[in-house]
């Protein structure tokens, strides 16, 4: 395939967190996918630069004109990747059930540093280790 990527016609909106989901979305950019990473409000250290091919929006989810900016994206694209603590998006209204209501061939992607079940589930995930 000479000129043209395999992933040029995927739209990918990533909600920006830490580990497996940024990786995930660079991949796809990578890739030739175009990928939207939102950043929570006030927490771009960059000031908004653009991270490995992805432009950022910065929004805050905690509001109501955040929230439909969200979920506007999320009815024009064809995946969405999230890597919250279990509850965090169905909290803010950007769950699976919410994001497929508004576009049923949506691909929801979701992955956390410790699952979605068992002692650790609710716990960030840090960047900061003690290995003993």
């Amino acid at each position: 395939m000479t000129g043209a990527s395999a992933l040029g016609d995927l739209r990918v909106v990533e909600f920006a967190g830490l580990g497996s989901g940024p990786f995930a979305a660079m991949l796809l950019a990578d890739a030739g996918a175009d990928v939207l990473r939102v950043d929570r409000h006030r927490r771009a250290v960059d000031g908004g630069a653009p991270v490995r091919g992805r432009p950022r929006l910065e929004v805050d989810l905690t509001t109501a004109s955040g929230l439909a900016t969200a979920r506007s994206l999320v009815r024009a694209a064809d995946v969405v990747i999230e890597g919250y603590r279990p509850g965090v998006m169905e909290r803010l209204g950007l769950g699976p059930r919410e994001c497929l209501a508004d576009n049923p061939r949506l691909v929801y992607g979701r992955m956390t540093g410790w699952g979605q079940a068992g002692p650790r589930a609710a716990s960030p995930v840090t960047t900061s280790t003690t290995w003993g």
